[in-house]
């Protein structure tokens, strides 16, 4: 994963204070008025920084056009560790000293459940029309089952219905194929960050589209209520900061729940979120991936797609995918929802590159139909063992005196380690990363979030048991290895106490050999 630098950003001189106006000469005003202008470009530089990658990345290669030599720039650097991880793999018998991956957000606490059902006889079809071209939105059957699918899951008022649908193989096309039907070349999403970087690629690669990121804090200030709060006020400083430099906004991206800092949008949030869009026109691309990743019962998530009335239903384009809340990212699976026929044809026909097999696409139909598996098997043992491992990682984070931001969706905790940097900037930030994957653990480092504040990581604790206390005891390794040089700020204290055996026990759902939940076999 991996963001662009951000562009020095200024906006234009303004001035909301009295003191620029109030009893003052004319020349203590002027000076006046150009502090505070200066001031307030500071501040509007600190919420907001412009992606431009062209003039920043590229790799040298007679053979590639400009656009190949940023592709393979991609390649090169960004995804350094993910590749390091694939050359060094930890098995537990072939490899037992190879690098445990607590960096890539996946589901691996479920194939049990998914090989069982994936294996049934109901899955094995060959049908001569399952081996043909298919619609380019996707087989009739398919997109009858998403739209039933989603209905159900996502609470919508009335049914979904499957000509809205579009299929195609994975989230990561879907952002692609969106930006390059929405955007002009140059043009930009606004996103919240931190996000999850990649997207980063998926907008620029094909469609040349920038974004533009709304710099979140981990202070709370204000009236924010929690670390990290995005609110109108943000996104609205930051689109006129993006058209103070000339940049258009045509969109704004929202993960909810969010990745990588596990928040989730509340109706009312969701819908001046949406409201500010309308406002200026722009269309919402949500991301809920993780919508049924959600295993806290206290959390109360809403599809936006449960709201009674969406302000603007033909810019706002909804897409999940069976990735995370299935733990089938090899599957390659995703799907659009949007009201616009002219996104949801342009977007098809991008899907002459993006598309799925019949064979998948009949198997994705069998399983999405499964109501019953789905409701009382597969998601109550699910979100079982993913709330078991997070309590086991968040009490392990609370005996390090670790901070984190405890929430209850997603695979992963996003974990303050300041401390552990010498200076507060991302070259130390990146030496640590480097430690940790020396040390055969890999983590995501929160410049790759476009994080603005060096020091943040994001852990992934969606993992089977044996892998994870290996993990944790790596990344424990280098942490009492490394001087604490800082004190976090008490804002960030987040984490949790340490909790008892018999909580873990009720929160994995299983009995457990001795050990606890540590040593039950099925998370």
């Amino acid at each position: 994963m991996f963001t662009f630098n951000k562009k020095e950003s200024r906006a234009p001189a303004t001035c909301l204070g009295s003191a620029c106006t109030q009893g003052l000469d004319s020349n203590y005003g002027d000076g006046q008025e150009r502090e505070c202008s200066r001031k307030t470009d500071q501040k509007l530089s600190e919420l907001y920084g412009v992606g431009d990658p062209t003039p920043t990345f590229s790799s040298d290669s007679a053979h590639l056009s400009s656009r190949g030599r940023i592709i393979k720039w991609f390649w090169d650097s960004a995804e350094e560790g993910y590749r390091t991880y694939h050359m060094d793999e930890y098995d537990e018998d072939k490899n037992p000293t190879g690098i445990i991956n607590l960096g890539t957000s996946e589901n691996k606490l479920c194939f049990d459940l998914l090989a069982q059902r994936l294996s049934q006889s109901d899955m094995l079809q060959v049908e001569p029309s399952l081996l043909q071209y298919p619609d380019w939105r996707g087989h009739l059957f398919l997109r009858e089952e998403v739209a039933r699918f989603l209905s159900f899951h996502c609470k919508s008022p009335t049914p979904l219905k499957p000509d809205n649908v579009v299929v195609l193989n994975g989230c990561a096309s879907l952002f692609s194929a969106l930006a390059t039907v929405l955007c002009e070349v140059g043009e930009a999403f606004l996103i919240p960050a931190p996000y999850y970087g990649a997207i980063t690629q998926h907008v620029y690669l094909y469609g040349n589209v920038r974004l533009v990121y709304v710099y979140l804090d981990s202070e709370v200030t204000g009236p924010d209520t929690h670390p990290f709060q995005l609110t109108v006020e943000k996104l609205e400083m930051a689109l006129q900061g993006a058209k103070s430099e000339g940049v258009k906004v045509k969109g704004l991206i929202l993960i909810n729940p969010q990745n990588p800092l596990g928040d989730v949008y509340s109706p009312g949030e969701l819908q001046e979120y949406l409201e500010f869009a309308k406002r200026h026109e722009l269309h919402v691309v949500m991301d809920e991936v993780y919508m049924l990743s959600v295993f806290e019962d206290s959390v109360g998530y809403r599809s936006v797609l449960s709201l009674e009335r969406l302000p603007d239903p033909l810019r706002t384009h909804v897409m999940w995918a069976a990735s995370k809340d299935f733990g089938m990212s090899g599957l390659r699976f995703g799907t659009l929802y949007t009201e616009n026929q002219d996104v949801a044809t342009a977007v098809a026909s991008l899907c002459r590159y993006h598309g799925l097999s019949g064979l998948v696409q009949y198997q994705m139909a069998q399983l999405l139909q499964d109501h019953d598996w789905i409701n009382q098997v597969y998601l109550p043992e699910n979100h079982a063992r993913l709330k078991a491992a997070h309590t086991y990682v968040s009490q392990e984070l609370g005996a390090l005196g670790i901070p984190f931001l405890r929430r209850g969706a997603g695979f992963f905790i996003w974990v303050d380690l300041r401390k552990y940097l010498s200076e507060a900037t991302f070259e130390e930030e990146m030496l640590l990363w480097r430690r940790f994957l020396d040390n055969k653990v890999l983590l995501s480092f929160g410049k790759a979030f476009a994080c603005k504040e060096p020091g943040w990581f994001r852990l992934v604790f969606s993992d089977q048991a044996h892998r994870l206390r290996l993990g944790m005891q790596r990344i424990r390794q280098v942490l009492q290895g490394t001087s604490e040089v800082t004190e976090t700020p008490p804002s960030c204290q987040t984490e949790e106490p340490r909790a008892s055996i018999d909580e873990l026990v009720m929160a994995c759902g299983h009995h457990c050999q001795p050990g606890g939940v540590q040593g039950c076999k099925d998370w």
